[in-house]
């Protein structure tokens, strides 16, 4: 299966339950926001992130994909899930 890395930037700082909601995700937190990274599958699988952050009343600033492709090769949490 191809998954492609994603990055989406949010405002604000994570909730407990938000960095749960997304612990298959790298995190990076900011004085601004948050950046969260990972692999997406598919189109319903990026829309589902998506619809996460609203659920969880994260304002998406951006979501782009990573140049360079998958972080799936090499990470430590490959395969897992």
């Amino acid at each position: 299966m191809t998954c492609t890395t994603y990055e989406f930037r949010v405002e604000g700082q994570l909730t407990d339950q938000a960095r749960e909601a997304f612990c298959d995700m790298d995190i990076e937190e900011s004085a601004d926001g948050a950046a969260l990274v990972g692999d997406v599958i598919d189109e319903a699988h990026l829309l589902g992130v998506m619809a996460q952050c609203r659920t969880l009343g994260l304002t998406v600033v951006s979501a782009h994909q990573v140049a360079g492709g998958s972080r799936h090769a090499g990470h430590p949490r490959a395969g897992a899930g």
